[in-house]
């Protein structure tokens, strides 16, 4: 017995299945599936869009809170299609906020004044802000197209969202659940709000504290300077004070001694050549006693006044300690400019040395102290019709220089407080026939030179 042959097993393919089958699961086999599908789908492109509404709006934090109000209920009115919707703060809660209510029509304009709204929805914001809770006693219709939504923060209600949709927009499920999260963020983001500004203004105080402390410091340091100069001065004054007195009460008065001594034995010597050299002794003293005397006032004169100028210094100058038989002349040239106190200062005293040295060493009858003052420097010249040589002048201050031996000084103060002041100091011939003494600085006396 042979083994039977079966016949071959049919094999047969399944056909595919539709692309709505393999996408959701659900067989087309059944009608009341697709529907359901196309509901959900409805809903969850509505919930994402609305997501996106509310995060394009709570990014508006940084713009402060009125711009985040502004958002949030575009975002709500958007979401549901709204014709109303209303947003309000409870009295107290979150102070800083603004504006503390809004209300957005079906023309999607805003109405700030809450008399020209419709009843119902003035009323309900008044509830909010008296933190009254929404009854929730209305009629099957306006429950379906009514939505209110506390805004709650820290377990509190600080606000609320009131909506109210069009006939054919039926508020679920969904819409309630998208409102409760966009209240939540909308609550921490006002917060947030709060927050930042409250930081900015402690900035700006902060920023407002340190620049008023600048500047108190910089006033601070200012008037330390001041003081520290002030008692420089005051301990210059009082030395100076201190050496004049020394000079008038002791080497002035042995000077005097002395010249009184030479005039006695001078009177009982009868030798023509004993006495002509006991003349020169006298006249010697006497220039002495004029040189103490006008050391002693340069000493014991101050700087001047502080509102005086170089020029006024200088006339002054020239009537003060001067020996009778020296008369002396200001001349100011050019339009005067204000200049440093201590450049001056220098000046001044460089004026003076060139006087008292023509009125102690020079003979002189006549001297010219002459100010010029040009757009690029300042010339200061004195000059005398004594019989000073400026040769003899310069070896005198080369000599000084190369070898300090306290001789000179005068010249050698002269020379250093020109080179401080960026100048030349310079001795020539004058045309009076004597010495003439020049100095010439830049302007304003700035450190760099500049030679005329």
């Amino acid at each position: 017995m042979t083994n039977a042959q079966w016949p071959p097993r049919r094999t047969t393919t399944r056909p595919a299945r539709p692309d709505l089958e393999a996408l959701t699961g659900l067989r087309s086999g059944k009608p009341h599936y697709y529907p359901e599908y196309r509901v959900a789908a409805e809903r969850m492109r509505r919930v994402i869009h609305a997501l996106e509404r509310i995060s394009a709006a709570l990014v508006r934090t940084m713009e402060g809170s009125e711009a985040l109000v502004r958002a949030v209920v575009e975002a709500a009115a958007n979401h549901l299609s709204a014709e109303w919707v209303a947003f309000a703060l409870v009295d107290g809660e979150l102070p800083d906020a603004r504006p503390r209510h809004l209300v957005r029509g079906p023309d999607g304009a805003e109405w700030p004044d809450l008399d020209t709204v419709p009843d119902r929805v003035r009323e309900h914001v008044h509830h909010v802000h008296r933190a009254q809770a929404d009854s929730g006693e209305h009629s099957p219709e306006v429950t379906r197209r009514h939505l209110h939504v506390p805004v709650r923060l820290d377990g509190r209600v600080v606000g609320g969202f009131v909506a109210w949709t069009p006939v054919e927009r039926e508020i679920d499920g969904t819409d309630q659940s998208v409102l409760r999260i966009l209240a939540g963020q909308t609550a921490a983001a006002l917060q947030n709000c709060a927050l930042l500004d409250h930081s900015a203004r402690l900035y700006d105080h902060a920023t407002r504290q340190a620049d008023d402390l600048k500047v108190r410091n910089d006033q601070l340091v200012a008037t330390q300077a001041e003081l520290g100069a002030a008692r420089q001065r005051e301990v210059l004054d009082v030395e100076r004070h201190r050496i004049a007195r020394e000079l008038h009460d002791s080497v002035t008065q042995y000077a005097l001694s002395a010249g009184m001594h030479i005039e006695l034995v001078r009177s009982e010597i009868e030798d023509d050549r004993l006495r002509a050299q006991l003349d020169t002794a006298k006249d010697l003293t006497r220039r002495a006693v004029e040189q103490l005397r006008s050391a002693i006032y340069a000493l014991n004169e101050r700087d001047g006044c502080a509102d005086e100028d170089l020029p006024s210094m200088l006339r002054r100058l020239s009537g003060v300690h001067m020996p009778d038989e020296l008369r002396v002349e200001v001349r100011i040239g050019g339009k005067p400019v204000a200049l440093p106190a201590d450049c001056e200062q220098s000046l001044f005293r460089i004026a003076g040395e060139a006087l008292f040295n023509t009125a102690v060493h020079a003979d002189a009858s006549r001297a010219v102290v002459r100010l010029a003052y040009t757009c690029s420097h300042i010339r200061l010249t004195v000059s005398d019709d004594g019989t000073g040589s400026p040769d003899c002048v310069r070896r005198s201050l080369r000599a000084s220089v190369a070898t300090p031996s306290g001789e000179h000084r005068g010249l050698v103060n002269m020379q250093t407080r020109a080179k401080e002041l960026g100048g030349s100091l310079t001795f020539r011939r004058a045309r009076l026939g004597g010495l003439q003494v020049q100095v010439d600085v830049p302007v304003p006396c700035a450190p760099e030179r500049n030679d005329p």
